[in-house]
């Protein structure tokens, strides 16, 4: 089975098992945005729940 290479460079397994991906918005446009928001999307988020089954096929190795 391939692992898909674009959904393991974006999809961080931790040891519990939850799957962390980063937040959208700090690649441009950021002069707008305020110290505090720009901080905040640094932080890596867990994925939603309904997903989980997509990006345990698409990186089976990170289980």
């Amino acid at each position: 089975m391939k692992t898909n290479r674009s959904a393991a460079k974006r999809f961080k397994v931790t040891a519990t098992g939850k799957i962390m991906h980063r937040k959208s918005g700090r690649s441009h446009l950021l002069r707008k945005k305020s110290k505090k928001r720009k901080r905040h999307l640094k932080q890596e988020k867990e994925l939603f729940s309904g997903y989980y089954s997509h990006i345990k096929r698409c990186i089976p190795y990170k289980f």
